[in-house]
């Protein structure tokens, strides 16, 4: 299967995804923890159906680390016991930042403060700011059909 645009190669796409990218720069230089930056793009990927970026940041998180068996439920991580009470928060809002077109009302107020027990302003702020930009991605890569499966890590670093 071939993308039905080469992001690469067309002027106007090239030129906004040098800003989309610099946001993915910024983040990763977040406070927010690695291995949460990773299971939320994950999840967040999941709910959007995004193959590119679930190969992705599956095997980024691999690379990191991560095992196979907590990359393999956080498309079920309330029924996991492998995620922190941390990480479970961080799922919990993506989820609901992420799920806003299904007629749910964004993020509760119980879900803001369960994440805020565990994350400063900066590290909250960096988790809104993943959420909305896997959405972008996410969208960029399902509108244009990417392709899955060649990701190398750190291929994009």
């Amino acid at each position: 299967m071939d993308a039905r645009i080469d992001y690469f190669t067309d002027p106007t796409i090239s030129k906004a995804l040098k800003h989309v990218t610099a946001v993915g720069r910024i983040l990763k230089q977040s406070p927010l923890p690695a291995a949460v930056q990773e299971l939320v793009a994950l999840r967040v990927s999941q709910i959007n159906g995004c193959a590119f970026c679930i190969d992705m940041h599956t095997k980024e998180a691999a690379a990191a680390g991560e095992t196979p068996v907590r990359l393999n439920l956080v498309v079920a991580w309330r029924e996991a016991t492998v995620f922190t009470e941390a990480e479970r928060a961080a799922l919990e809002l993506a989820e609901q930042g992420t799920r806003i077109a299904d007629g749910a009302a964004g993020v509760t107020d119980t879900v803001w403060a369960k994440a805020a027990e565990h994350y400063d302003q900066e590290q909250l702020a960096a988790l809104v700011l993943l959420v909305s930009f896997m959405g972008t991605v996410n969208r960029l890569n399902v509108l244009s059909r990417q392709p899955a499966g060649s990701y190398e890590p750190g291929q994009f670093h």
